[in-house]
């Protein structure tokens, strides 16, 4: 019997970030994908396998929270990490919703994203029910 790993799915605009945290994901043993757009994203096809979502708030054409409301309008419950090099007190002030795990300022701390992603991973248990 094979145990699939937990896919993350990064979403940014910025190469750079994207490619970081996919590497640093695989390097933790997560499956990793990165995506440029979230449009691209929501053509990814085992979209809903992904177990969390590493979307940045601000890139062109749809951003990572419209993203977000995106996919709970489809119906998709992906726990989501939101990162920003804008952050904007208000936007987090008004709370993001029970999908949202945490929002991190860029550079974020590698353990500090780690720690949003195991918070996700649990939450994904609980609902499996494992």
């Amino acid at each position: 019997m094979t145990s699939k790993k937990p896919l993350i799915a990064i979403v940014d605009d910025d190469q750079s970030v994207r490619e970081a945290t996919k590497g640093l994901m695989r390097s933790l043993g997560f499956d990793a994908e990165s995506f440029s757009s979230a449009d691209d994203f929501l053509k990814f096809p085992p979209l809903r396998r992904t177990a969390c979502l590493v979307t940045d708030i601000h890139m062109p054409g749809t951003s990572g929270l419209d993203l977000h409301h995106k996919l709970v309008a489809l119906g998709v419950s992906i726990p989501t990490v939101l990162i920003t090099a804008y952050p904007n007190e208000n936007l987090r002030a008004r709370g993001f919703g029970p999908d949202i795990v945490g929002y991190l300022e860029k550079p974020f701390d590698e353990q500090d994203l780690l720690n949003c992603i195991r918070s996700a991973l649990e939450r994904g248990d609980d609902v499996e029910g494992d």
